[in-house]
């Protein structure tokens, strides 16, 4: 239990259902949703459709999405990847011809077919019990009426009036006054709200076929992507199998590749072999284990995770217990570990959604155009601003992840799910590009292994290795920064926080909901 003394927050709990997300406009929209009669699916998508429209710089329509379901709380989860592939025309030889040797983030070639229209709309009409309309509704009137921007949000509004200004579309919708809006400033997005109304009345075809398609195509094409129109009709995702490892007791699920949630999985293989007795939460033994843990699983991502059709048996690799032994018998915990010259990590910007309702259905939702603002190229009449996607391809020939036709990269964005025996406990997640893994393993061993509640588990200070230094958030005492120095680490302030994150649990026995958000963002969780 936190130190009342000190600033801070509790969790919050519910006995019928709860929201939690990083926007508190977002949450009452999910809330509002339940109210109305939705279930856990339309009161996440309903959710996760305002932040569309209110954190611009975290996520949009022109995104991707994932999500994890547990029917009433039940095992088997039902998961769904809503990630979108390369044009057709993909041709990675000549982007190397151009001397190319990735791909830039402001590119048309960095913009992936956006599955996340597909995904909330086939997720509402198969899972849900309220219709798109209905689900849209809130988010239109933000997009139409306008909405305050938040604090955090209007900070890295800030950062990014460079992408913004690039593109003439972009650059009219945000910024308005030749600047980023302030904080508690009114902001719309009139063109969007038309989509969104086309999106509500049509369903998904308003955004692959049509005038919608065309203006996305269009703008795509004269800045010299291989984008066709084929490409957007032939959009769909698809029902995957979560992948599961095993944790203190507890089931931990994640998505399969395309998507990076394996790496999570192996960090945990890894650190389930250590003797964490002993160790604080941030104390320089217990950071040095995650850190460690982290980059030797990064690097079998790297290697080896992409669109499954081009990995087989990648799975089976990483999540067979020799690897978690092998990996585990690199790690020294006197000295930082020398892998020679490590990838630099990106982190960027995301949405996650966790919601519970009354008949205990879970939904683990998470939405991103990958970087802020995306690729900051904006369809100009339909006001979908395209993600960036499509730096997650590699343009090393033969690489599995290299660029191709209809691939999807490797993916950053992962929701979460824990369950015990055949009951889903917890969905969550918690964002920051490839952060991630980093994120769900310091939050699920601060539960876990350290007994923090779900509020303080998302607040403790967080470290990332960003393959050049390891990132210290403010909150890291001095006696851990000076410890890692003397093993072995450089050590660098962190400059933004690291990510952001959700999670609401459920106590079965009592019949009690938990939920947390992460003050590192705008939000909150709410229960009823």
């Amino acid at each position: 239990m936190r130190d009342f003394n000190l600033p801070g927050r509790s969790p919050v709990h519910g006995v019928e259902a709860m929201v939690a997300t990083q926007n508190p406009l977002a949450t009452h929209a999910g809330l509002e949703m339940l109210a109305r009669g939705g279930n856990a699916v339309d009161a996440a998508v309903a959710a996760v459709a305002v932040l569309s429209v209110v954190e611009p710089n975290q996520t949009g329509i022109g995104g991707d999405c994932f999500a994890m379901i547990a029917p009433e709380g039940r095992v088997p989860l039902v998961a769904y990847n809503g990630s979108g592939r390369a044009p057709a025309g993909a041709d990675p030889a000549a982007l190397r011809a151009e001397g190319l040797t990735g791909i830039p983030e402001t590119s048309p070639h960095a913009v992936t077919v956006p599955g996340a229209v597909e995904a909330w709309c086939r997720l509402v009409a198969e899972h849900g019990r309220a219709g798109i309309d209905a689900v849209l509704a809130r988010a239109i009137g933000y997009a139409e009426t306008g909405y305050p921007v938040h604090s955090r949000v209007a900070v890295d509004w800030r950062v990014s009036v460079p992408k913004l200004a690039r593109d003439p579309g972009a650059a009219a919708v945000f910024l308005p006054r030749g600047g980023a809006p302030g904080v508690g400033e009114i902001h719309r997005q009139p063109r969007l709200a038309r989509t969104l109304r086309r999106i509500a009345a049509e369903g998904a075809s308003a955004f692959y076929t049509g005038a919608v398609a065309e203006d996305i195509v269009g703008r795509l094409r004269a800045l010299g992507g291989a984008h066709t129109l084929d490409d957007f009709a032939a959009a769909a995702g698809d029902y995957v199998t979560p992948l599961e490892g095993t944790y203190c007791g507890a089931r931990v699920f994640q998505m399969p590749p395309n998507n990076q949630g394996v790496t999570a999985l192996v960090m945990l293989g890894i650190l389930a072999g250590l003797d964490a007795a002993g160790a604080a939460p941030l104390s320089v033994e217990r950071l040095h284990a995650e850190i460690e843990a982290a980059r030797l699983a990064y690097a079998e991502r790297d290697r080896w995770v992409s669109d499954p059709a081009s990995a087989a048996g990648v799975v089976d690799r990483l999540l067979d217990p020799d690897t978690a032994a092998r990996l585990r018998g690199r790690f020294d915990p006197g000295r930082a570990a020398d892998l020679g010259r490590e990838r630099p990590r990106v982190k960027s910007d995301t949405v996650y959604v966790s919601v519970v309702d009354r008949d205990r259905t879970c939904v683990s939702l998470i939405n991103s155009l990958f970087h802020d603002f995306g690729t900051g190229i904006m369809a100009p009449e339909s006001g979908v601003l395209l993600q960036s996607r499509g730096v997650g391809f590699t343009l090393e020939a033969g690489h599995p992840n290299e660029l191709g036709p209809n691939k999807r990269p490797l993916h950053t964005i992962m929701p979460g799910m824990l369950a015990e025996g055949e009951r889903a406990v917890m969905p969550f997640g918690v964002m920051g590009g490839e952060f991630q893994p980093m994120g769900h393993v310091h939050f699920l061993t601060n539960l876990l292994d350290f007994g923090l509640d779900i509020q303080e588990a998302l607040d403790l200070a967080r470290v990332f290795h960003d393959g050049t230094a390891v990132r210290v958030e403010t909150g890291v005492p001095e006696a851990a920064r000076a410890g890692l120095v003397r093993l072995g680490h450089r050590v660098a302030p962190a400059g933004e926080p690291h990510g952001g994150g959700q999670a609401v649990r459920i106590d079965w026995r009592e019949g009690v909901l938990t939920g947390g958000s992460d003050p590192r963002m705008d939000g909150c969780a709410m229960g009823i």
